[in-house]
């Protein structure tokens, strides 16, 4: 097979586990652009928290992209075009705070380059830490928000928030897409938000099949393009939902997986 694209999710895929892209990865898609793969980097991020690495993978010179805050987001990352964008209302947003309230959790939005939040909490700094975001605080949350979102996350230790999850699915189906992220990152989006379905639509403008193009993730937001891709990869360290639907299973982030399937499926 004659592969045209690699989608890669970033946090415990591509990245160490300081956060760092390793020499390893780095040299592989160095290799892969050169041959003209097409690298997207798929993230729950925000995208200011996906340029530095982009710029670090010379996205801008070989024609790449960046699929932000799960998709929410499809940007050229050559000519810098936002060529898909969609957003929760204020309304949906509002009555997420309310939920989190109710179900005793933190949470945060996003205005700008910032993070907005209205309890101080350790998810929160995590978030901000991962993405070099700084943090503001509003006591008066709805009052501070924007007229669209483009995410929420609900925030609160995996034990909790599994269980905040299922209360929340009758009311959530259908009206927006939620997804835990990290164990402590339950994230909102809107229903038309998931990584398969923007990679669908890159493919279209690209005018690339999906039987050819490589995705690489780890956790339960990258399920769905793991499944759907020509061939999808689980991360060793991604959880047993990924591995289930991979068609291969990749050595962990720590180990260059993503490089080792570079070498055996597009370097050879």
């Amino acid at each position: 097979m004659n592969y045209e694209m690699i989608i890669l999710d970033l946090d415990d895929t591509l990245l160490l586990n300081n956060g760092k892209v390793s020499e390893g990865n780095k040299n592989a898609l160095k290799l892969a652009q050169e041959k003209g793969i097409k690298v997207v980097l798929a993230s729950g991020r925000a995208t200011f928290g996906v340029k530095n690495i982009a710029d670090e993978l010379e996205l801008e010179k070989y024609g790449g992209y960046i699929l932000s805050y799960n998709g929410s987001r499809i940007i050229d990352y050559k000519t810098k075009e936002i060529f898909y964008e969609v957003d929760l209302t204020k309304q949906q947003v509002e009555d997420l705070y309310d939920l989190a309230i109710k179900y005793e959790c933190f949470i945060h939005t996003y205005n700008g380059d910032y993070i907005i939040t209205s309890h101080d909490n350790p998810y929160t700094y995590i978030e901000s830490e991962i993405t070099g975001m700084p943090i503001k605080m509003y006591e008066d949350f709805k009052a501070c928000l924007p007229e669209k979102c483009v995410k929420v996350i609900m925030l609160q230790s995996p034990e909790h928030l599994k269980e905040v999850e299922e209360m929340l699915k009758p009311k959530i189906n259908g009206k927006m897409t939620m997804t835990i992220t990290k164990p402590y990152f339950l994230e909102f989006m809107n229903k038309d938000v998931d990584k398969s379905k923007s990679i669908m639509r890159l493919c279209e403008k690209l005018n690339i099949n999906i039987e050819n193009i490589i995705a690489i993730g780890d956790s339960y937001n990258d399920i769905s393009m793991v499944e759907m891709a020509g061939l999808g990869v689980a991360m060793g360290n991604a959880v047993d939902e990924v591995k289930k639907v991979a068609k291969y299973v990749t050595d962990t982030n720590e180990n260059d997986g993503v490089a080792k399937v570079i070498e055996k499926y597009i370097l050879k």
